[in-house]
């Protein structure tokens, strides 16, 4: 069903969505802006003509942007998490935040497999190696997946799919989350949950699973980094802000732990490539939601959310 067309219901698309959003968009009769690239104060000067906002996560959605954005009912992000949107200014204003938390689950998922198969078995060092026209096959002496205790912090759609693939690397999981997670989930995955602190102790490899937000800023800190076994990877996908970056260096240039692999980082890109430059490091510029399949579908959803929020009937 096509919605009317007029100066209240307007949508500025400030990030790249998939094509799919955009056709519903206009199937829906809803005028739209593609701004893909959209530098931070033109978006303050034009932000006032629109009802809605879409976004992932290389615009910051500032609370003087909201201010100024007196017409806006709507701020869709093309992705799950909402840290750089100021949720507080949105709900002052009164202005809806939508997500699309689903979409991007098995591309996460796979990322940490991708991301701990390198760091286990020394991938990232043999690409190396031979580029440099050197054959330096004793570095690359790696670890199996197999049999090992794998830890999933974060119990929510990715940490799910993160432990059945981890089940199917012959893994013994163990979960956590402040959530309790329901027992029936935890029998048909055959996953432990334990404590946090359990759970570091315990596991030889520590996937983070978590949103940024107050609580969990620095959560991994150098006392709980400390509590890991002597020799864990610890893997994020979730947000970088989690981990204490200076603590984890630390604990991975003295080879306390054997291993990180980063897909995120407080500062995106990096101001320090010090932690990167560690042999024991992997890592890639946040590519998590990063596949055709996942950009196509969280555009979808996102533009059916926003048009069903701006008051339309289902397409």
């Amino acid at each position: 069903m096509a919605i009317q067309e007029d100066e209240g219901n307007r949508v500025l698309v400030a990030d790249s969505i998939g094509n799919g959003g955009l056709r519903i968009f206009k199937e829906a009769g809803l005028s739209y802006a593609l701004e893909p690239t959209i530098e931070p104060n033109h978006l303050l000067e034009i932000i006032h003509n629109y009802s809605a906002l879409i976004v992932r996560g290389r615009t910051k959605v500032t609370r003087e942007l909201i201010t100024k954005g007196h017409r806006l009912r709507v701020i869709g992000r093309a992705g799950v998490g909402l840290d750089n949107i100021d949720l507080e200014a949105a709900t002052e204003a009164k202005v809806k935040v939508l997500n699309t938390p689903e979409a991007p689950t098995q591309a996460v998922a796979e990322l940490v497999f991708g991301l701990l198969l390198a760091l286990a078995r020394g991938i990232c060092n043999g690409d190396r190696s031979i580029k440099s026209k050197q054959w330096n096959k004793s570095s690359s002496l790696g670890t199996e997946l197999f049999g090992k205790k794998l830890g999933v912090l974060g119990f929510g759609r990715i940490g799910r799919r993160v432990a059945e693939l981890g089940k199917a690397f012959g893994m013994h999981v163990l979960g956590y989350d402040i959530i309790q997670v329901d027992p029936a989930v935890t029998s048909k995955l055959d996953v432990r949950i334990v404590d946090l602190h359990t759970m570091l102790r315990e596991s030889d490899i520590v996937t983070l699973h978590i949103p940024l937000t107050a609580e969990t800023t620095n959560l991994l800190s150098k006392n709980l980094l400390d509590m890991m076994k002597p020799g864990a990877f610890l893997i994020n996908a979730s947000r970088g802000g989690i981990i204490d970056e200076n603590a984890l260096y630390a604990a991975l240039a003295s080879k306390n732990l054997g291993g990180a692999a980063l897909d995120v980082f407080g500062e995106e890109p990096p101001n320090s490539y010090k932690l990167v430059s560690l042999p024991n490091v992997v890592c890639t510029p946040h590519i998590g939601s990063q596949t055709r399949e996942t950009q196509e579908a969280a555009g979808v959803e996102i533009a059916q959310k926003t048009i069903n929020a701006l008051g339309s009937k289902k397409l």
